[in-house]
């Protein structure tokens, strides 16, 4: 397939604010893009946009559970530049600290359950006619732990193998419409979502640490994501795994997951770590935000 060339085209970005599509943002405008900001803190929408110039960048106040918003904010866009060419669903949440199933709040959970699969849902609703018009592309944020055992993040990693399979039918389904689908894996990132297990919580952090192997426990800055986005975009890819390391274990899952869960249910480090958080009861209300609310993509990143 040809190189999709950005120069020209527009891009809506939701999440747009945080780690990942702060820099996604940035990357895709220095490409030649027009971008489109969506996200619900209109005074770091406007940071961002004036860092971007105003010229090839609309900031739009949106929230991913409220289809309304979405829709408006798709009209608006493409009033602006014309039509609509690549989304990026990019916008997601998880708790600020770890719990078990049997312990995690129900609104919690719900909530991280209808921003990351609903949210995407509901984003890919508004703007997919107008991307299949365009003969565009899609791009969908999931994660490693679309692949990788969810204990003590279960609800998170739930949504993502949801939005896996969300792109994959997609992929089919644009097959003959000119139109493109992919999705994203990055693997730990340096936001402000992920800072929970890298001492923003010292039991989330020793879970990291005891649960996964150090090449795959380190985290990676934004940018380095933004750039395989742009480059994945180009290619119309249908996976884009960051860093590479991770790439091996999305591709034998198979084989590697049945082997990693038998092992981590017996993990001399990690089981009495689940027994202490259980016994903590953390993270069994959805507030106050110290203590159990979750914290969005699109909050900036705290990091170190």
């Amino acid at each position: 397939m040809a190189r999709y060339h950005l120069t020209g085209r527009t891009v809506l970005v939701t999440g747009a604010t945080g780690g990942i599509g702060a820099a996604c943002a940035h990357a895709l405008h220095a490409r030649g893009a027009n971008v489109v900001l969506l996200g619900r803190d209109t005074s770091s929408l406007s940071a961002l946009t004036r860092r971007l110039g105003p010229e090839r960048a609309l900031p739009l106040t949106a929230d991913v559970t409220d289809q309304a918003s979405l829709d408006e904010a798709v009209a608006r866009a493409v009033h602006r530049f014309g039509g609509l060419d690549v989304v990026f669903a990019n916008a997601g949440t998880a708790p600020t600290c770890p719990a078990t199933l049997a312990t995690i709040d129900a609104a919690l959970f719900e909530h991280i359950v209808d921003v990351n699969v609903l949210g995407t849902w509901r984003t890919l609703r508004a703007a997919l006619p107008h991307v299949v018009a365009r003969r565009g592309h899609v791009l969908v944020n999931a994660s490693v732990y679309a692949y990788v055992n969810g204990a003590a993040n279960a609800p998170y990693a739930a949504s993502k193998a949801a939005v896996e399979q969300l792109v994959r039918a997609l992929r089919v389904e644009l097959g003959t419409r000119g139109a493109t689908a992919g999705v994203l894996y990055p693997g730990w990132v340096e936001t402000g979502m992920s800072r929970v297990a890298f001492g923003g919580d010292p039991l989330a952090t020793r879970m990291r640490e005891a649960a996964f192997p150090r090449p795959f426990a380190r985290a990676i800055g934004p940018e380095l994501v933004a750039a395989r986005v742009v480059q994945g975009i180009e290619r119309r890819a249908a996976a884009l795994t960051v860093p590479r390391r991770w790439g091996p274990v999305g591709a034998l899952r198979g084989i590697l997951n049945p082997l990693v869960d038998r092992a981590l249910a017996r993990h001399a480090r990690l089981q009495p770590l689940l027994r202490q958080l259980e016994d903590d009861g953390r993270c069994r209300t959805l507030a106050p935000a110290a203590d159990g609310a979750a914290l969005s993509e699109e909050d900036p990143a705290k990091w170190g």
